[in-house]
């Protein structure tokens, strides 16, 4: 066994375990936020991880696997960014408890447009 088979396999295997702990935090989490967040980040490693772990395998592949791990680290995050955005718009508010154990919408105001004061 070669020491590029070695840090294929190591990737490959890195790769497969973030990958299914994505997996589990899409099932266990509460809301779609926190599954957005669960499975964006495990998936983004994981999915680097194993086409890393393909290009070091197959030395011809580097090239083309580097090429998808830079398309994977600006389109996966891009996406999670525009279905929370989207969640968001349609009325499935991130509710977050205050200091008083009270639920607020804490983008409400962030996201709210600002009224122009009025010149007399």
């Amino acid at each position: 066994m070669s020491i590029m088979e070695i840090i294929g396999s190591f990737f490959i295997l890195i790769g497969s375990v973030f990958l299914f702990l994505g997996a589990l935090g899409i099932y266990r989490m509460p809301d779609v936020y926190n599954r957005l967040q669960a499975g964006t980040k495990a998936t983004t490693l994981g999915a680097m991880s194993l086409i890393l772990g393909v290009g070091f395998l197959e030395t011809s592949w580097m090239l083309k696997a580097l090429i998808l791990i830079i398309f994977i680290a600006y389109s996966n995050p891009l996406s999670s960014h525009a279905l929370a955005r989207a969640m968001y718009k349609r009325g499935k508010y991130p509710l977050i408890y205050n200091e008083d154990k009270e639920k607020y919408d804490a983008y409400r105001e962030v996201n709210e447009p600002k009224k122009e004061e009025v010149k007399s």
